[in-house]
């Protein structure tokens, strides 16, 4: 994916596979700060001593959306600076020498290239976590308040705020504290706004918080489906370049911390790309939470403690997190009951010469609200609105006449791989099979057009859905086309029970993109 310059007076040029160092980062050092379950108060001083605090939560709660329970969605920010704390650049020969990537003259910027919600259920089970592509192009919140990739509110903001207080007699920390305050409130703020769920805390970790947690943690095994090579490309002026250097057969490896650095920053040679980065750092969360429950760290002050002094001094919570008691209420984050979800996308676009991730908002709200508990099931249907019946399919009308034609099948549900499910269910007719795919449009109700030929196949295929079919000179002759609407409801299984009987699991009925990556142990990626 393309990379974008900071605006404003940070402007440099990027480094572009340089990013998600500190992504992982985030997740992996939130682990170890909620690990401290069962601690006295004394102990939580003790961990907590010296760590950055922010008030970015407080000023955003106004306009968060409202709780309906006791329930916690925490954001992790895995942010790509090479600044510390107090707006130094981090020393060259640890950015090139250590991290592999660049030089600290070579600035990434402040992106947020890791943006992952916890939502933690109010009494136990399942933790869910939900990463945002980084490249994800969404309406920002503060600063500019225009389209922007998700990743680059926080620079946007934090850049307004710098030219703001450019004329202000601040120290050197107290600029870089407070520009970067305005960076998290728009992130924190554009993410409320685009799942539509309230943020309750937040944890941020740089660039470097990576690279010391896996140090101290050094060997941390990860699980690869297949072996990876990915050759350094030195930049031209025609090039980019990029690159990890990273060379790994399949299955479990055993990484120092500049290979695992690699490991959640390599996004060239991936099938998936980007995305499998994302999953890179979902896997690699897992791996760490499961080496320090392994090795006895979660439940231990000492051990918590000398791990926490290599990476509390890279990392950032907010002012009213009162960690004790939020690792008291959220024991399955350590119990290895956690599963990451990425959540979809709908295709990629050029948009000012950078190439984003186009996204249906409203689909998002709708899968993190059914996974947060805020909407479990779509409303029932009004007697007096046919066009509202839900589209759970039917058996097929009866008929004399056997199905011909082509038939085209495409998703606008929750459902996922329904479209290609009813394609095979519709060619056991005796259709063939024709286009599968994401709808373009967005119906409530499943709709059934057809083109000139295909009439009374159309028909019966309609039936199967309760719907009627619509003649369309837009669709080629002989071809039926099937849009699943939003309230389509899979089948149930053959003998099993109505459908609708029961609340699906998330990762089998939403539409993800990928597979789920759940944690407890070491799981396999890409």
């Amino acid at each position: 994916m393309g990379e974008q310059q900071q605006p404003g007076n940070r402007s440099r040029r990027r480094v572009s596979p340089l990013l998600v160092a500190g992504r992982a980062a985030a997740c992996a050092a939130s682990f170890v700060v909620l690990g401290t379950s069962g601690f006295v108060w004394y102990a939580y001083h003790s961990l907590t001593d010296g760590m950055s605090t922010s008030q970015a939560v407080d000023d955003i709660r106004k306009g968060a959306p409202p709780h309906l329970d006791n329930s916690v969605n925490l954001l992790l920010i895995g942010l790509d600076s090479r600044f510390d704390m107090d707006g130094n650049p981090l020393p060259d020969n640890v950015v090139s020498d250590e991290l592999h990537a660049g030089s600290s003259s070579d600035i990434g910027g402040y992106n947020t290239n890791t943006l992952i919600v916890m939502h933690i259920p109010a009494n136990g089970g399942k933790v869910t976590a939900l990463s945002i592509p980084r490249d994800d192009y969404v309406q920002t919140v503060g600063a500019d308040g225009r389209m922007h990739k998700i990743k680059e509110a926080y620079a946007i903001a934090k850049d307004a705020a710098e030219q703001k207080l450019a004329g202000r007699k601040l120290s050197k920390s107290d600029f870089e504290r407070q520009t970067r305050e305005a960076g998290r409130k728009s992130t924190l703020a554009t993410v409320q706004q685009f799942l539509g769920i309230p943020i309750d805390h937040f944890a941020e970790v740089n660039l470097i918080g990576f690279y010391d947690i896996a140090k101290a943690l050094e060997p941390i095994q990860v699980c690869l489906n297949n072996a990876v090579s990915d050759p350094i490309v030195a930049r031209t002026a025609t090039h980019e370049g990029g690159g990890t250097g990273l060379k790994l057969p399949a299955g479990i490896n055993s990484l120092n911390a500049s290979d695992a650095l690699s490991f959640v920053r390599q996004r060239h040679n991936l099938p998936g790309g980007d995305l499998d980065r994302t999953h890179r750092q979902q896997a690699f969360i897992s791996s760490v939470e499961y080496k320090l429950k392994q090795q006895g760290i979660f439940g231990d002050l000492g051990k918590m403690q000398s791990l926490f002094d290599v990476v509390k001094k890279d990392v950032v919570i907010d002012s009213s997190w009162n960690i004790l008691d939020f690792a008291q209420q959220a024991p399955n984050l350590t119990g290895g009951n956690v599963e990451f979800n990425t959540l979809p996308i709908s295709g990629f676009k050029t948009i000012g010469g950078e190439d984003v991730n186009t996204v249906d908002p409203v689909l998002i709200k709708r899968i993190v609200m059914q996974l947060t508990g805020h909407d479990p099931a779509p409303p029932p249907p009004t007697a007096d609105a046919a066009t509202d019946a839900p589209s759970t399919p039917a058996a097929a009308a009866p008929s004399s006449e056997k199905l011909t034609g082509t038939v085209d099948v495409f998703n606008a549900s929750a459902v996922g791989h329904a479209a290609g499910t009813e394609s095979r269910a519709l060619v056991a007719l005796g259709l063939t099979e024709g286009r599968i795919g994401t709808a373009s449009s967005h119906p409530r109700s499943t709709t059934v057009s057809y083109g000139s030929g295909a009439r009374a196949s159309a028909e019966q295929v309609a039936a199967r859905y309760g719907v009627s079919a619509t003649a369309s000179g837009g669709t080629p002759a002989g071809h039926i086309v099937v849009v699943l609407g939003a309230n389509y409801a899979a089948p149930p299984p053959p003998g099993g029970p109505a459908s609708g009987s029961g609340s699906p699991e998330p990762d089998s009925a939403l539409p993800m993109q990928g597979p789920a990556v759940k944690a407890g142990g070491i799981p396999c990626v890409n």
